[in-house]
Parts: C-alpha cells; sequence; structure tokens
C-alpha cells in the first residue's frame, strides 16, 4: 500500500546561483557522505548532482508527510547510489522508499513513493 508520494522540480541554474552566493549551501543540503561525492564532480555534473539531491530530499519530505522543517532536515535525508547507479534513500528509511532522479539542461526533478 502506497503511505505517501513527493515530487520536485528545480531549476539547474537557480541551484547554482545559490551555491556561487552562499557558501554554507552546499553543506546544508548534502550529507558528508554525499559531500565527498559532489566534490570530486566538476562543472555541470556538480550542479545537476546538487540540485538532484535537493529535489529527491524535498520529494522525500513530501511523500513523507511533514516537509522540510521542524521535524525532518535536508541532513536527516542521504540519497545513496547502488552498483548499478540507480539513487535510493539510505536514511531516515530505506525499505518500502523508491526514488526516480531525472536532469535536463534546465531542470532536476525527483519522484518520491512511500509502501507500507
Amino acid at each position: 500500500m502506497i503511505s505517501g508520494i513527493g515530487l520536485d522540480i528545480v531549476e539547474l541554474q537557480r541551484i547554482k546561483k545559490i551555491a556561487e552566493r552562499q557558501a554554507k549551501f552546499v553543506d546544508r543540503i548534502l550529507t558528508p557522505f554525499e559531500k565527498d561525492t559532489y566534490e570530486q564532480l566538476s562543472g555541470t555534473r556538480r550542479i545537476e548532482y546538487l540540485a538532484g539531491r535537493f529535489a529527491a530530499k524535498e520529494a522525500f519530505s513530501k511523500a513523507f508527510g511533514t516537509g522540510i522543517g521542524a521535524k525532518l532536515s535536508f541532513l536527516d535525508i542521504q540519497v545513496e547510489n547502488d552498483e548499478n547507479g540507480k539513487p535510493f534513500i539510505r536514511r531516515p528509511l530505506q525499505n518500502g522508499v523508491h526514488l526516480s532522479i531525472t536532469h535536463s539542461t534546465e531542470y532536476a526533478a525527483a519522484q518520491v513513493i512511500i509502501e507500507k
């Protein structure tokens, strides 16, 4: 049974501008594990990764039913990739959580479905 569905889309240029203006933005969005991956990337791929993680965490928070705020922060949610490159939520829930992230030249989007 589906207990929640979340969807988010973000403009890559918006994320790029925020990251350039606010040095701590990346630290507020990415866990240390995610930041290690982010720092190994460059150029457009780096912004796609950051925007994709931002969208995934927003989508998860919507599916979870709280949104980002007092009960759930960006750093409470960790997104990883399996051996095939497929993204998945590692925490705060892993079982029954389905994640898809996509990118275009202008946008990153993510959808999360949580099953009980």
